[in-house]
């Protein structure tokens, strides 16, 4: 499904003309002034799924944020931002050709990285539950405890539960799932599926952050199918080699001189780790 069809940048020129009508004089950047015009990045025609390919410094976060920033679309983190960036935002312009889904949000490593916290922080109030539910189970498996009126009810449920259960059991029964028993890619990984929704437009920042290349081949493949069979449109910054081999993708190569439209089998990062493992090709075969 095609939401966002196509956005606009301001070229060189509209941004020279910018600076020279500023008046104020105390400012340390222009950012995101003359970040992208340097290499001609002005127009963008998206696909279902397109992406900006480049390293540090190459712009393609910055392509995120303006867009998302346009469309007003939702995020979690909060990002940097100068004192330009609303006026850079203003000289951009989009075609949206229909409605997308209002859960339609901008995801960033930010986000994901502080979902992770969160619940890392919820294990360790798990960890400390656990250990007075261990206390707990021997207290009452032990106790001579005797109902002596209904104020007594909830402790003799408690007592009945210990001693009917093994220690393990009664700890599971009274405790929420625990989170722990998913890695950092899992969670991860989850964070994207709660986040996507049917129908929504989503620009992902570098999605490939805290997810292992299986977890990446998984999310590729979730990516396609949200794409394929639930009307998702996905804009995506990496230079992850598997996320850049998304099926059908529309893929900017802003790592060169000037920007270009490239099949994925074209860029640097993925020929480096092809001309790598071509060259150890018989230490597989060993």
């Amino acid at each position: 499904m095609l939401y966002l069809s196509r956005f606009r940048f301001p070229n060189a020129e509209t941004e020279h003309s910018f600076r020279m009508s500023v008046k104020r004089t105390c400012y340390n950047t222009m950012y995101p002034f003359f970040v992208l015009s340097k290499r001609e990045f002005e127009t963008v025609e998206f696909e279902p799924i397109t992406i900006f390919y480049g390293g540090n410094g190459s712009g393609k976060s910055t392509a995120l944020n303006v867009i998302a920033e346009k469309l007003r679309l939702g995020r979690d983190s909060l990002y940097n931002r100068s004192d330009f960036f609303q006026d850079y935002v203003e000289l951009c312009d989009c075609d949206v050709d229909r409605p997308y889904s209002p859960d339609s949000r901008i995801i960033t490593s930010d986000d994901v990285f502080d979902f992770m916290l969160n619940i890392r922080s919820v294990n360790e109030g798990i960890d400390e539950k656990r250990s007075e539910l261990f206390d707990e189970y021997l207290d009452a498996k032990y106790s001579q405890f005797r109902v002596r009126s209904l104020d007594d009810y909830e402790r003799l449920k408690t007592v009945t539960s210990a001693r009917r259960l093994t220690q393990s059991k009664f700890v599971k029964k009274n405790l929420a799932e625990n989170i722990r028993e998913q890695s950092n890619g899992e969670s991860a990984f989850m964070y994207f599926t709660d986040k996507i929704r049917d129908g929504g437009l989503y620009l992902l920042d570098e999605p490939e952050n805290s997810l292992s290349p299986d977890r990446q081949i998984e999310l590729l493949k979730y990516l396609e199918d949200s794409a394929r069979f639930f009307d998702c449109q996905f804009v995506i910054a990496t230079h992850s080699p598997f996320i850049l081999s998304l099926k059908h993708a529309k893929i900017y190569d802003l790592d060169g001189e000037l920007a270009a439209v490239k099949r994925w089998t074209e860029l640097k990062n993925v020929r480096l780790y092809y001309d790598f493992f071509k060259e150890h090709a018989k230490e597989f075969d060993e």
